[in-house]
């Protein structure tokens, strides 16, 4: 396959990149790593006239961690992630979910913002967004605004991003260093987007209950989900055998995934359950169910 033919824009400044998509609206797509927007453009599953390049616009790669939390820019590539001893110590599940992105190859191009801008429901780094009420920092012509992640997706590959509009930054709140925590997908091969996945974590209390539960699912939604049932199941409790049964529980009977080529609807909640209690026993350190 081929891309459709395009006029191509590499502005070094972003209120440039800004201006341009504020003149030629859905005309243009903003053109990060390329790690989705390139195969779409073979697939003609899009077909913009122009491609505006921001890959040489400066600052939109930096990492910085401080006492307010993760600040990434929309440029930050996976490797850099993947590879940054700070963030493995500032913030051990986002590091560990972004294992799971595709192939290395892949790793080495894809970028923040540009997946949560495709908004791929199975998508790792929307989880982790959603999961941990990360903040999106974004940039158009009426200014600079900020919205909870669980606020951008709208869909299935749908944001609420306006045309002349792009993300800057994801705000990440700081990360607790005696906090529980795990992530797990499943996908048929190695490399494959997750047929179900979840990220959690949880702050152990005096008495060694559960508190400030963070239970999210990527996978089995339009969009990635906050499972509210799941983090009740938990909350201010022992996380104990029992716990995280019930929780796996109420994890499979919050969603509902339709059929797809890929996997049945029914599959997929029960993936979930099964996930959300390996991640929960990972998190506790107990081992798990020999049925699971």
């Amino acid at each position: 396959m081929k891309a459709p033919p395009f006029e191509y824009v590499r502005p070094t400044r972003l209120q440039d990149a800004i201006g341009f998509l504020a003149e030629h609206g859905a005309d243009a797509k903003v053109l990060a790593g390329g790690q989705s927007l390139v195969p779409m453009l073979a697939f003609r599953m899009a077909s913009p006239r122009f491609l505006v390049d921001i890959g040489c616009i400066p600052g939109l790669n930096r990492i910085t961690i401080d006492n307010d939390g993760i600040r990434l820019g929309a440029l930050v590539r996976w490797r850099d992630i993947e590879r940054s001893v700070e963030l493995q110590r500032a913030h051990p599940l986002l590091v560990e979910a972004i294992r799971h992105v595709a192939h290395y190859q892949i790793r080495n191009r894809g970028t923040v913002g540009g997946s949560l801008a495709h908004a791929d429901p199975a998508a790792e780094m929307p989880g982790i967004a959603v999961t941990c009420e990360a903040q999106i920092v974004i940039a158009g012509p009426r200014g600079q605004r900020t919205v909870p992640a669980a606020e951008l997706f709208a869909g299935a590959l749908s944001t609420t991003l306006e045309p002349d509009e792009l993300i800057t930054e994801v705000r990440l709140p700081p990360w607790r260093h005696n906090r529980r925590w795990a992530f797990e997908e499943f996908a048929r091969r190695r490399g494959d987007f997750a047929l179900a996945g979840v990220a959690l974590f949880y702050d152990a209390g005096e008495n060694g209950r559960a508190t400030n539960v963070h239970v999210g699912a990527i996978g089995v939604s339009d969009t990635p989900l906050r499972l509210a049932a799941a983090e009740a199941a938990i909350m201010d409790k022992a996380v104990t055998e029992t716990t995280i049964h019930e929780a796996g529980v109420a994890a499979a009977e919050a969603v509902n995934p339709p059929d797809d080529i890929h996997a049945p609807g029914e599959y997929r909640r029960a993936l979930l359950g099964v996930l959300t209690e390996r991640a929960l026993a990972r998190a506790a350190e107990l081992p798990l169910r020999e049925d699971k």
